[in-house]
């Protein structure tokens, strides 16, 4: 059944409910190249481990690298600082079925959002389950269901939610989906604050709402991928800014305090059409104020090019990790990395 549901749901991602729309050429001009390298084979699984779709990727404090990902079945595979395969999280777990993001929180707890189940589950940093959210559809009627026309959203059911994020009181902001094109405000116990959205392009509606992280002030950026932008909410969910200049965000990732950085990916799409790689693949370093540093990378894949990035992690904002959907791959980015001096063969 997990496989047929699987098989099933992936199809939808293509064809379902959630309109199709073409990836956007980025509107911002002359943007400086930030120089970046890949650090080569730095994941290192065992030899009977594979990565599949690379959907999520984060990191928590001690340097250890989560990677959700979908191959026969959804897995959660973490790796130490080095890049070493230490264990798989959730093996057989009921709500992991499609993978959608990872995150890590400020204690350390991973979360994971999974599209297929409509739920979001937390792991102590133990990998103990501590929280479930929403609920996973009945074997036969769940698949449809989630294709359908979206009924009035439910303050506690999502529509094949997409990603999760936190501001500094704990609060957690849900971005729920491809079928509700909203953000759910649940508190740090689970209940129902606010919502935020509906389907459409008007300020405040979105259109697939792919991706979500917030800064220390609270606000909550939101990748409104079928409306070519991100919306910036306050913790309150009322719209404070409008980024409309860096293609279709896929991912968007910010980093930690006290230089905050917002990172955006411009992916070309999983679908991989031909016209799409000339315009697509970049990711941009943006101040939280819209302000655009740089761009890096382009669609491929080579080491240090990009082929469909699905999250990033920014914790360290110089030192990035990406997963990667058609590469079947995560990627360990270093920004800016500092030239090695010559050989002395070569000053010779």
């Amino acid at each position: 059944m997990r496989r047929c549901l699987t098989s099933f749901l992936a199809v939808v991602v293509l064809f379902g409910a959630a309109p199709l729309f073409a990836q956007s050429k980025a509107k911002a001009e002359n943007v400086p190249i930030i120089p970046h390298t890949s650090v080569p084979n730095f994941f290192k699984l065992p030899p009977d481990l594979y990565f599949g779709e690379g959907i999520g990727i984060a990191t928590n404090s001690k340097g250890h690298v989560f990677v959700y990902h979908r191959s026969g079945d959804t897995r959660l595979f973490e790796f130490d600082p080095t890049g070493t395969f230490v264990k798989e999280w959730g093996a057989g777990l009921y709500g992991l079925e499609f993978a959608h993001a990872v995150r890590v929180d400020r204690e350390d707890n991973v979360w994971v959002v999974d599209e297929g189940t409509n739920m979001l589950i937390k792991f102590n940093p133990a990998g103990k389950v501590m929280m479930v959210f929403g609920r996973r559809p009945e074997p036969v009627a769940g698949a449809f269901e989630s294709i359908l026309p979206a009924a009035p959203a439910e303050r506690y059911r999502f529509g094949r939610p997409t990603d999760v994020t936190w501001d500094a009181q704990g609060n957690i902001f849900v971005s729920d989906g491809y079928v509700n094109s909203r953000v759910v405000k649940l508190d740090k116990n689970g209940k129902f604050v606010k919502a935020v959205g509906s389907r459409g392009s008007a300020p405040s509606q979105l259109n697939t709402p792919h991706s979500i992280t917030s800064d220390a002030a609270g606000n909550i950026y939101v990748g409104d991928r079928g409306n070519s932008r991100v919306q910036v909410f306050d913790n309150d969910l009322v719209l404070r800014a409008v980024y409309d200049n860096v293609g279709n965000p896929w991912a968007v990732c910010v980093s930690p305090a006290p230089n905050q950085f917002l990172f955006v990916s411009n992916s070309n799409p999983d679908s991989n059409p031909a016209a799409s790689w000339a315009i697509t693949g970049e990711i941009y370093k943006m101040q939280l104020d819209g302000t655009i540093v740089g761009k890096f990378g382009k669609a491929g894949k080579g080491i240090g090019e990009f082929s469909t990035v699905h999250e990033i992690d920014c914790r360290n904002p110089n030192e990035l990790y990406v997963s990667e959907i058609s590469a079947w791959r995560a990627q360990k980015i270093i920004l800016n990395p500092t030239p090695r001096p010559p050989t002395a063969a070569a000053a010779r």
